[in-house]
């Protein structure tokens, strides 16, 4: 006999294991690339911009924004660097898992 209740906790515990998990790790070039706060890349010259996304739901349930903001911040890191950048500077705010970041040269090459 199968005991549904128990699917449906095993099922909600792993959904909810993956609200605390960040699946987008920072490259080693990324590492260099700083997050600034918009008007503060004086002195740098803007290069381009980064488009990042990442999934704002975990079957039914919310992620936290907090691990959007972390996961779309880790991406536009790792996409600056492949234009050279070495700071981002998001432009407005994260919705539905999707966010735009302006890319910057901060240091003479």
């Amino acid at each position: 006999m199968k005991h549904v209740g128990t699917e449906v906790i095993i099922i909600t515990a792993i959904a909810l294991s993956f609200f605390g998990c960040a699946w987008v790790s920072v490259t080693d070039e990324g590492q260099a690339v700083r997050v600034l706060q918009p008007g503060t890349a004086t002195g740098c010259e803007k290069i381009g911009n980064v488009t990042a996304n990442t999934t704002d739901h975990v079957t039914i349930f919310a992620r936290s924004d907090r691990k959007i903001q972390q996961e779309l911040e880790s991406l536009a890191r790792n996409e600056a660097t492949e234009l050279g950048g070495d700071a981002i500077v998001p432009v407005g705010s994260a919705k539905e898992g999707r966010q735009s970041f302006d890319v910057y040269r901060c240091r003479p090459r």
